[in-house]
């Protein structure tokens, strides 16, 4: 029976994973580290993701173009009844002048004679207008519950499903490719649009199917996602010289070109020019998602519009790429990913976001080597990583995000929220909200981003408050044993059996630099 190992069991579970849950992971993890991150990784469908109120991406689009309807439809019936309350009422048509009779009638002499009779009768005095109720008191008034969107329904579906997978997986290996690859190709919910609502449908469509596959499927399908195609503008773009670009005198956009060159494949410094930029520009033209009016095909399916598509053959990085349909592009997005130098920029961010800020250059190498020498299949590049000896060697300096905090809290706790309330307020709070970065090039993946001060307090504030709340709270000298083993410090050790109370103790674990650093 092979020795237990503590130590490189805790790194493995919290370098490569969401950290140890006190019923045996880290026994497991301990007897064969590598081994117990490699079962993960060969599990059959590892990463794909499913259940109910988790719509596709057309589904999810649908969704929302009947919610857009439906308020466009409310809006209008509010406006024509305002107007129709505004018009004034129609005026009561005159009195038509009194038919002249015979001055002989003697009944009408009588009545005449009597008129100012009735006239001196006093009419009660009108009653004095009523101010209309000031403001404060009708917006006091009890107002119905809005129901909440379908933006706000499938987010908080995703998020729920996306954190409930994070915290049953036995390592979480691989839910941390999931969160790495989703934010090497960021979407943001703040866009709007299809992104309001299938920015979860995309990372399960597009980024979990392909975490242990190839780059190059990765690719494909992440660029032709409805998501990505729309937030960097994808369907603005038309060719100057195709037949809509000459009738409607519009032009490319070369957002989603340069941000694949920029952050996706090459990487900043991967020698490409602007002239690179404005040929795979060119050849990303006319793709498209079908919208509402289905036109195009199934409303968010993805869709090619011949006649937007710039024509001619391109050359980027000094390859031909001859005319072509959507083909052209797809191409030359399989060229981008056997590249040199998308494989040292991806082979860097991931050894990076594992290992330490200023990765061993010797992993880099390595994952570089093993990621062309296999076409990019991420799985060799990620049994490689953690078969290197440098991912061990190297101490614990990177410091978890606010995902990973949240996830590796609560599996320590042993409690996971029914709702997702909790997760993403926690997130907000923390400076990273669920699939809203600041910008096509994802949160940031370094220690000085997430160790601030401030940063920090908020991780304090929050480790005290689910503590407190922790209903049938574990004895945290016993979890620190059973979570930690031999990898605690003595400085750990010495705070958790110093807590004046459990709450206290649980707080002090949570926020010990095992559970913070990786």
């Amino acid at each position: 029976m092979a020795a237990k190992d503590e130590k490189a069991g805790f790194l493995a579970l919290s370098r490569f994973g969401f950290g140890p849950r006190g019923d045996g992971d880290l026994d497991a993890a301990s007897l064969d580290p590598r081994g117990f991150l490699r079962a993960e990784i060969e599990q059959p469908g590892a990463a794909l993701l499913a259940g109910p109120g988790l719509p596709d991406s057309n589904a999810a689009l649908q969704i929302l173009f009947a919610q857009q309807d439906a308020e466009k439809a409310a809006r209008e019936a509010k406006a024509a009844l305002a107007a129709a309350s505004a018009m004034p009422a129609p005026a009561a048509p005159p009195a038509p002048p009194p038919a002249a009779l015979p001055a002989s009638s003697p009944q009408i002499i009588v009545l005449a004679r009597q008129t100012p009779m009735v006239q001196t009768v006093a009419a009660p005095p009108p009653a004095p207008p009523q101010p209309p109720p000031s403001q404060p008191e009708a917006s006091m008034a009890p107002q119905p519950p809005r129901p909440p969107s379908a933006q706000q329904v499938i987010f908080r579906a995703e998020a729920l499903a996306r954190f409930k997978r994070a915290f049953a997986a036995r390592a979480g290996i691989v839910e941390r490719l999931v969160a790495f690859w989703s934010n090497h190709f960021a979407v943001s919910m703040a866009k709007g649009g299809p992104t309001s609502v299938g920015a979860g449908a995309f990372e399960r469509e597009a980024i979990r199917p392909y975490v242990l596959g190839r780059f190059s499927d990765m690719l494909l399908a992440v660029e032709s996602h409805p998501a990505m195609l729309f937030y960097l503008d994808a369907q603005q773009s038309v060719g100057p010289d195709s037949p809509l670009g000459l009738k409607q005198n519009r032009g490319r956009n070369e957002n989603l070109g340069r941000e694949i060159l920029e952050l996706h494949t090459l990487g900043v410094n991967g020698g490409y020019s602007q002239g690179d930029v404005v040929a795979l520009s060119n050849m990303l033209t006319g793709w498209r998602f079908a919208g509402r009016d289905a036109k195009l095909g199934p409303p968010g399916a993805f869709a090619f519009q011949a006649n937007a598509h710039e024509p001619g053959g391109q050359k980027l990085l000094g390859a031909d790429f001859p005319q072509g349909a959507a083909d052209q592009a797809q191409g030359a997005l399989r060229d981008l990913a056997r590249r040199p130098e998308t494989a040292r920029h991806l082979a860097f961010k991931l050894a990076k976001h594992f290992v330490a800020d200023a990765p061993p250059p010797a992993l880099v190498e390595t994952l570089a080597q093993v990621y062309l020498k296999t076409d990019g299949d991420l799985r060799a590049v990620t049994l490689a990583l953690i078969d290197a000896p440098e991912s061990f060697a190297a101490p614990a300096t990177k410091i978890r995000d606010p995902w990973e905090f949240v996830v590796a809290s609560a599996r320590l706790l042993g409690k996971a929220p029914d709702e997702p309330g909790p997760v993403i307020s926690a997130l907000d709070m923390l400076g990273q909200p669920l699939w809203r970065p600041p910008g096509p090039n994802g949160y940031p993946d370094d220690v000085m981003a997430w160790a601030s001060p401030d940063g920090m307090k908020l991780r304090l504030d929050l480790a005290s408050q689910w503590s407190i709340r922790l209903r049938d709270a574990p004895d945290p000298r016993e979890l620190l044993e059973s979570a930690f083993g031999a990898a605690a410090s003595a400085e750990t050790r010495q705070a958790v059996s110093r807590a004046e109370t459990r709450p206290q103790g649980l707080a002090l674990l949570l926020m010990a630099p095992e559970a913070q650093r990786r």
